[in-house]
């Protein structure tokens, strides 16, 4: 009874994960399953993102097939949801506005922010980013050579442990233009719809 009561007074927060997920693999779905069972999160949801304000557009999947994909990969996973909240955005999305659009949406939620030190090393230049890091957690997940010792004491910042793994989505479309095979590197469902969609290739 006692554990009961604790899990019911406890803030649930989710952590939102974005990206373009140009295809999701396991990298991803690792780092979201850390996130949501290692960490003070109760949930992760992959924020299909139409536009990175910081990527190149050339070389996207369509937006519905890559949300498609995400849902694809965690259909088995209750504790990771996939959200298409910024397709209904205006385009190039920025976070801040994403935020502000699902506070308005789940009022009684708190979000926190998911990236990689990466991210975390290039943060200072998002819009708006002191608003971000007043209202919001970031748990960031390390890779290699990332200096975050400034970030390290800042209350708003989690550097956890997550398992590191050196695969991206570069990776994958590079792989599927030379017909070599990907298969663990990202989840049966998603590679047959790949293969149905001729995707990369």
């Amino acid at each position: 009874m006692q554990h009961e009561l604790k899990t019911e007074n406890r803030k649930l927060i989710t952590g939102l994960f974005f990206g373009s997920f140009n295809p999701i693999h396991i990298g991803h779905l690792v780092i979201a399953n850390y996130m949501a069972t290692y960490t003070d999160l109760s949930d992760v949801w992959f924020v299909v993102s139409p536009h990175n304000p910081l990527k190149q557009k050339s070389g996207l999947a369509d937006m519905y097939d890559r949300l498609e994909m995400a849902r694809l990969a965690t259909e088995h996973a209750p504790h990771l949801k996939v959200s298409d909240i910024e397709f209904k955005l205006p385009q190039p999305s920025y976070t801040i506005d994403t935020l502000t659009h699902l506070k308005e949406k789940y009022p009684d939620k708190e979000f926190a922010l998911i990236m990689g030190a990466d991210n975390l090393a290039s943060f200072k230049k998002w819009k708006n980013y002191e608003l971000l890091l007043e209202n919001h957690k970031l748990f960031v997940y390390p890779r290699p050579g990332i200096d975050l010792s400034e970030w390290e004491s800042h209350r708003s910042v989690v550097i956890t442990e997550t398992p590191q793994m050196d695969i991206s989505s570069t990776f994958i479309r590079d792989a599927i233009k030379q017909e070599k095979s990907i298969q663990f590197l990202v989840p049966d469902a998603v590679i047959d719809f790949m293969d149905k969609k001729s995707l990369y290739k």
